[in-house]
């Protein structure tokens, strides 16, 4: 031990509580199921620990010193972040309380995944469920350092060799717009190209389009060098029906009523998703089901 450091045990933190609640060091000594020179010991060891005396001893007027007042809070607040911590590990050994922590591409609808989640809810009663949203190259990270136990989105574009993907589905990127949008009123006719070129469009900031789907884009008037770029799908939704440009957005996403739906038959850019977990770590029960759930889902 350090210099100025202090050594405390709970036994003596929960003996200390005991006295300053009963004033009695009789009644806490029968309280904590031990003597009371036991009790005194443990509790004069606390104080020498402290450097100086919590408790004054006058017989029957046995009372808490200044410090003793001072300090009862705060080893109160100890002793009982201590019994939490020791009912969480024991409920968490024995499969009471789980945590499953997944990160979700934030150009994915989560609404896709709600169903084996669902699924998976009743099997695993006191499981904590931690979603984060992300970009492909965040969510490469949080794999790698144990972030996630599981993600699920389009390309991760990463080479490490045990990064392990499981394709659930293909999916479409298409041009939405605000239904007010002077293109919405051309129904579904097949778009000219020079109708879209010099339009202003707007992404999705975690869509991780590659070089070549970006090129293919620029192919039918789609340039996205000055796309304005959106963390969420609601406030996509909501730039776009305010008429803020064209959205280029993956098949499932923006499926609000206020939205329009363009048909251009040149528009030939789909994604992978896949369910992503990392070789060689050990997975959780919680995580090899919603696993099997997804893999095993039949995906439309």
């Amino acid at each position: 031990m350090g210099p100025g450091e202090i050594l405390m045990e709970m036994q003596q933190v929960r003996y200390f509580t005991a006295v300053a609640r009963t004033l009695n060091f009789t009644r806490a000594a029968e309280e904590c199921n031990v003597t009371q020179p036991a009790l005194t010991r443990a509790i004069k060891q606390l104080e020498f620990e402290l450097g100086g005396d919590l408790i004054r001893r006058e017989g029957r007027n046995t009372h808490l010193t200044d410090l003793g007042n001072k300090m009862l809070p705060i080893l109160r607040q100890c002793h009982e972040a201590a019994l939490a911590a020791s009912a969480l590990a024991k409920a968490v050994s024995k499969g009471q309380i789980s945590t499953l922590t997944m990160a979700v591409a934030r150009s994915l609808d989560t609404a896709l995944i709600m169903g084996p989640l669902q699924e998976l809810y009743p099997v695993f009663p006191g499981i904590q469920i931690k979603l984060k949203r992300s970009n492909a190259m965040e969510i490469a990270a949080m794999l790698k350092s144990g972030d996630v136990d599981i993600a699920i989105g389009g390309p991760l574009n990463e080479t490490w060799d045990r990064l392990e993907a499981w394709p659930m589905f293909n999916e479409s990127f298409e041009l939405v717009v605000g239904s007010g949008h002077a293109l919405a009123m051309l129904n579904s006719v097949d778009l000219d190209v020079e109708l879209i070129r010099g339009e202003q469009f707007l992404l999705l900031s975690g869509a991780d389009l590659t070089d070549y789907e970006r090129e293919r884009l620029g192919t039918v008037g789609i340039n996205l060098i000055n796309a304005h770029e959106v963390d969420s799908s609601h406030d996509m939704e909501t730039m776009v029906a305010a008429g803020f440009g064209i959205a280029v957005a993956p098949n499932h996403a923006l499926r609000s009523a206020q939205l329009h739906r363009l048909n251009l038959s040149g528009l030939d850019v789909e994604r992978t998703v896949a369910v992503y977990t990392v070789a060689g770590r050990p997975k959780s029960r919680e995580t090899s089901a919603l696993l099997n759930l997804l893999r095993g889902k039949h995906w439309e």
